[in-house]
C-alpha cells in the first residue's frame, strides 16, 4: 500500500489567503490537532505559521535561480488561543541582497487579538 504523501501545510490545514511581495497572510481554523494538552494552541504553531509565511514572502522577493531558506526565528507568544482562526500576517522590515528580516504579527479572530509576534531571518542560495 502507498502512502499517503501530504506536506506541513496540508496537515495542520493552513490556508493561503493573500501573497505579494509586501505581505503574505496565511489562515487556519483553530482544531484539537493544533493544541496542546491543556487545551490552548500549540505555541510551535506560531512558529509554523510564521516562518511558512516570512520564507513565502522572501522568495516572492529571491532574485533569480535563488531560494529563500531560514536561518532564524524569534517567536514571541502574547495571548492564549483556545478556538477560532488565526491568521498570519508577514511584512519585510528587510529585503538584502545576503539576508531578509522579516515580521509575522499573528491575530486571533473574530476577537482581533495580536496573539504572536515573530520575526524570521532568510537567506538567498543557488538553486
Amino acid at each position: 500500500m502507498e502512502a499517503l504523501q501530504m506536506n506541513l501545510l496540508e496537515y495542520l490545514h493552513i490556508k493561503t489567503v493573500k501573497t505579494s511581495k509586501q505581505q503574505v497572510v496565511l489562515s487556519l481554523e483553530v482544531d484539537k490537532i493544533h493544541k496542546q494538552p491543556y487545551g490552548l494552541l500549540h505555541g510551535g504553531i506560531n512558529a509554523v505559521l510564521a516562518e511558512t509565511a516570512a520564507s513565502m514572502l522572501a522568495n516572492l522577493n529571491a532574485p533569480a535561480g535563488f531560494v529563500a531558506v531560514g536561518v532564524n526565528i524569534n517567536t514571541n507568544h502574547l495571548s492564549a488561543v483556545k478556538e477560532g482562526r488565526i491568521e498570519a500576517i508577514a511584512e519585510p522590515i528587510k529585503i538584502g541582497t545576503k539576508i531578509q528580516v522579516l515580521a509575522v504579527t499573528t491575530i486571533s479572530y473574530p476577537e482581533k487579538i495580536k496573539t504572536s509576534y515573530s520575526t524570521v531571518t532568510t537567506t538567498f542560495l543557488k538553486k
